[in-house]
């Protein structure tokens, strides 16, 4: 929608107009030149010549109009410009009478003007604003082992040195840390292993690293996909979204917020029409995929309202080049090309899109991010256009192919738009221009991925016509690669201490005794499982199914057919147990839904199930007693109702007693020796302004882990308390952080009572009976001893 006011000063005969575009919170004031006069009459918009030179000054009253985006068919000429447009609908709903008082009876010359074309003759005619430069500091890209925001991100750390670029991917199955190679010796470069999903994680990131400038561009973008299970779409482009700006919001220091939007949201463009969609054209999308990303505007768009967050949106066109995970069209078919195969086109291969190669919409970002104004949306297309039969025909022509031969129709999508097309003007204002002609990026796309054939290792699924198999994460993570026989690289983050192997050997190995499917990829536990099956050389998949969808999960135990299943996977609270008392049906379906269709499924496949539970189901009683050292057996009955997580996870555990294929592991405030992990209870507590004191029972990951990986391969089942034996102090752990860490660290203690007026749910303190895992692994340490060797030690402060 468009605000267009008229004011006109008598005096200095100067014409202003402002203009607020898309619901856009800032208003520029543009000048016109001396004695043109415009105003906006009619039911589109009249525009007022200006008058003869010595013409008697007319005063117009100032009237506010507002102009419903819409598409109209009539040629409009004015000066040189025309537009065509194709009215659809009801206009008389969308239009508005505006009328202006005027006090001189003398008709001015008019020329009858659409609100498109006027917003088209504003652009480029009225003298831009003063635009100030931006200059970020800290910037946190997400998504940026992906496609497009690798290159933002490697072209970023090269040309700006004084810039601290943070990426953040959780690496699913369309990311590669390779796509970062050329910046992962750059001083200015750290990257950090995790989900946009995780509000303690982002909160975490954006206060440690100074972030004052986010780049949002993780999202799940094939549209196929989006046919197959929207909910992830949803889960990850709107929920995701959502969790970064409350981030922004609570930490109240960003200066810049860039969201990375797509052209599918303003739905199909008609065949015909001459200009593309601006960006104040209304949002009609039509697939899954493109309906999450109008959602993630909105909320960004509200956030910017509300909230006073300096938000910038961005939509643009198809995008192409080096690095590209090959579900998309243009790599998928430069591999089948390759690989001697045919070339799969939807449909009729009529639809229409317009590409733009990766380098030019890198730039493109740049340009946006220095100088793009707060509240605005700017379009990075290109009028350049071509069928899918065509980009088909052009990579034959190229492998030297009968296009004929090797072109072949197939089904097409639920629905495929036939044609997307965009007005980039407002963007070549900034300063932006396309670079790189199509045969240019096409050829050079090509010679990549003729060098690097398997970049991104075995990719038979995302070429197949409808890849829809790909969709949820747990595909091979790629990684950070040296040179051949060079160790195991570490990420460039003093904050993640991630340690990354070489990619595995490619060469088919003796089969091995066992193979493990893991559930709860993008969480803490998770994910040190699956490096933990690296380590050891143990074949692994991650779970593409949620556990609350039987017939996913039945799926990915024929497909991966597993020894035995590991399930990391549920509820504790984002970011803590508290989340749980007003999210309980959520809390419901992961933690007892969830878990027990797993269990039920394994027990149908005769396959042991491995679940991480929690040991937060007691409190201190009087058989029991604080510092008693009498500690709770795994027969006990839980005795601690005081949370509703702990609730879900006693119930659960109760009817997990009837399966007798699960082996239920209780972790307690879960330790490692990565101690800028937020989840860390250690970190945790270091970074509280007071702490409580009372003896826990608690879980050291980097002993205990493996030990649960040795469960799995002897086949143990039943309930077993899984914490280092003994109880330790919140006291007694910061006096170990301060005597190896930290010299000068100082702490308040405070009561249960003082803790509960800042807490809605209650926290469970206890003492855990180890007597069942020490007899069966007498190596396993007390919990100090276990603190001093595999945290303290490794992390003491020379």
């Amino acid at each position: 929608m468009y605000w267009v006011e008229l004011y006109v000063d008598i005096h200095k005969w100067v014409s202003y107009i402002s203009i607020k575009a898309g619901g856009l919170r800032p208003w520029n004031a543009l000048s016109f030149k001396a004695v043109e006069h415009f105003v906006v009459q009619s039911e589109c918009a009249n525009i007022i010549a200006p008058y003869p030179t010595g013409a008697h000054p007319v005063h117009w009253t100032p009237y506010t109009c507002p102009l419903t985006a819409f598409k109209s068919s009539a040629a409009c000429h004015k000066s040189g410009y025309s537009h065509t447009h194709l009215y659809k609908g009801d206009l008389a709903s969308t239009r508005r009478n505006i009328s202006f008082h005027r006090e001189d009876s003398s008709p001015p010359y008019r020329s009858t003007f659409c609100h498109c074309c006027l917003h088209r003759f504003l652009t480029e005619q009225i003298s831009k604003p003063d635009m100030a430069s931006y200059t970020p500091k800290n910037i946190l890209i997400t998504g940026a082992a992906g496609f497009i925001a690798s290159h933002v991100a490697n072209r970023l750390v090269r040309s700006h040195p004084e810039y601290k670029i943070v990426v953040l991917d959780k690496l699913d199955y369309c990311s590669n840390l390779k796509n970062l190679l050329p910046s992962k010796a750059s001083p200015n470069f750290k990257f950090v292993k995790g989900d946009i999903g995780s509000a303690d994680l982002v909160n975490y990131l954006l206060i440690t690293e100074s972030i004052d400038t986010i780049m949002h561009f993780a999202a799940q973008t094939h549209v196929d996909n989006s046919f197959g299970n929207s909910f992830e779409f949803t889960k990850n482009n709107i929920y995701g979204t959502h969790v970064l700006l409350e981030a922004c919001k609570v930490t109240g220091q960003i200066r810049r917020f860039i969201h990375v939007s797509t052209d599918e949201v303003y739905g199909e463009t008609d065949e015909d029409a001459v200009v593309g969609n601006h960006e104040a054209s209304q949002l009609l999308p039509t697939n899954p995929y493109s309906a999450t990303k109008a959602g993630a505007e909105m909320l960004v768009m509200a956030y910017g309202r509300s909230y006073g967050l300096p938000v910038i949106t961005t939509r643009g066109n198809n995008v192409y080049g080096p690095n590209q995970f090959p579900e998309k069209l243009i790599p998928k078919f430069i591999l089948l090309a390759m690989q001697g195969k045919t070339l799969p086109i939807h449909g009729d291969g009529s639809n229409v899109r317009s590409y733009l190669y990766c380098e030019d919409v890198a730039e493109a970002f740049e340009v946006v991010l220095h100088k793009g104004e707060v509240g605005h949306v700017y379009n990075i297309g290109t009028k350049k256009e071509r069928g899918v039969i065509d980009v088909a025909k052009d990579i034959c022509r190229l492998f030297s192919i009968d296009p004929e031969a090797n072109i072949k129709f197939v089904e097409n999508r639920p629905f495929n738009d036939q044609r997307y097309f965009l007005d980039d003007q407002k963007l070549k204002n900034l300063g932006w221009a396309e670079r790189t002609t199509w045969d240019e990026g096409l050829k050079k796309t090509i010679e990549w991925y003729t060098k690097n054939p398997d970049w991104w290792g075995d990719v038979s699924g995302a070429l197949l016509p409808h890849p829809r198999m790909l969709m949820m994460p747990g595909g091979m993570e790629r990684h950070f690669e040296g040179s051949e026989g060079e160790n195991p690289a570490s990420v460039n983050s003093s904050n993640t201490r991630m340690v990354v192997p070489s990619t595995k050997n490619t060469a088919t190995p003796q089969k091995h005794p066992f193979k493990f499917l893991l559930f709860g990829r993008t969480g803490w536990i998770g994910g040190l499982l699956g490096k933990l099956c690296e380590k050891q050389g143990i074949p692994y998949e991650y779970a593409k199914g949620r556990l609350e969808d039987r017939a996913s999960l039945i799926s990915d135990i024929q497909n991966v057919k597993p020894t035995h299943v590991f399930n990391a996977a549920g509820v504790t609270g984002r970011p803590n147990v508290d989340w749980c008392e007003t999210h309980k049906t959520e809390t419901i379906r992961a933690n007892v839904a969830g878990t027990l269709t797993l269990a039920d499924v394994c027990r149908e496949h005769g396959i042991l199930m491995i679940n991480y539970a929690t040991g937060c189901i007691f409190e201190y009683d009087a058989a029991h007693p604080e510092g008693s050292g009498i500690g709770f057996k795994e027969e006990d009955k839980p005795n601690f109702m005081g949370s509703f997580y702990s609730k879900t996870k006693a119930m659960v555990e109760e009817l997990l007693r009837e399966y007798d294929n699960v082996c239920t592991l209780r972790v307690r405030m879960p330790i490692s020796s990565d101690l800028s992990n937020p989840r860390n209870f250690i970190t945790k507590i270091s970074r509280y302004n007071k702490v409580v004191n009372i003896p826990n029972s608690m879980t050291v990951l980097d002993e205990l882990l493996p030990i649960s990986i040795e469960m799995a391969k002897r086949n143990l089942s039943g309930i077993w308390n899984f914490t280092n034996p003994g109880a330790v102090s919140h006291n007694e752990i910061l006096e170990m952080y301060r005597d190896y860490i930290d010299p000068s660290f100082k702490w308040q203690n405070f009561t249960l009572e003082e803790q509960a007026k800042v807490i809605v749910a209650a926290r469970s303190n206890n003492e855990m009976d180890g007597a069942k895992l020490k007899k069966e692994f007498p190596e396993l340490l007390s919990i100090k001893e276990s603190l001093i060797k595999y945290v303290f030690v490794p992390n003491k402060k020379k």
